[in-house]
């Protein structure tokens, strides 16, 4: 690979980078371009060069939350059972607390806020969602259970909440306190 094509590449992928962390941090609307250019340390006018608008920049983010999930459910395939998977992805979820409750949940932040819209990023952001619940799901059924859909919506309706009364609290242990009663229910299941 060229040395041109590598950093045409850094360059779109730092973009992307920064845009996923300050659109948590401040949401889509008060984001700009120029916000994004300045963490990706990348010269406004080449945002252009790789991104003709802001939504497609935001489309890019989403594409990444997306990967991004799909890495870390690939990490917590490594753990032996389906609860055991589970109860890894709480302590992920407690794990970052902390960013929680400074900024709320990346992928329900960004779904809340562009569920206002109606211009398609708003069900590309669903669908991220809908991975998490249907990754739920499987090892739900893996467990044995019936009703897999049901307790996957549950189990991701319960981190929800509790991610935005952490945030809206700024209390990171609610969080975890959510996470330690959400590992017990798992238990109960089996």
């Amino acid at each position: 690979m060229t040395d041109s094509v590598t950093a045409k590449r850094g360059k779109r992928e730092r973009l992307v980078a920064a845009a996923s962390r300050v659109l948590h941090e401040q949401g889509v609307e008060k984001t700009t371009l120029a916000d994004i250019a300045r963490v990706a340390e990348v010269p406004l006018g080449n945002v252009y060069y790789y991104f003709k608008t802001k939504d497609q920049l935001v489309e890019a983010a989403i594409e990444a939350h997306a990967l991004g999930f799909r890495a870390m459910t690939a990490s917590l395939d490594l753990h032996t059972g389906p609860r055991d998977r589970l109860k890894a992805l709480l302590r992920g979820w407690i794990d970052q607390r902390e960013l929680t409750a400074r900024y709320g949940c990346p992928t329900g932040s960004l779904c809340s806020e562009l569920d206002k819209r109606t211009d398609g990023l708003d069900r590309a952001a669903a669908e991220v969602m809908r991975l998490l619940i249907d990754y739920a799901e499987m090892q739900f059924r893996e467990m044995g259970r019936s009703d897999s859909r049901e307790l996957a919506v549950a189990l991701v309706a319960a981190y929800q909440g509790i991610a935005l009364l952490t945030n809206t609290f700024r209390d990171p242990e609610l969080m975890a306190g959510e996470g330690r009663r959400l590992e017990r229910w798992i238990d109960s299941l089996t």
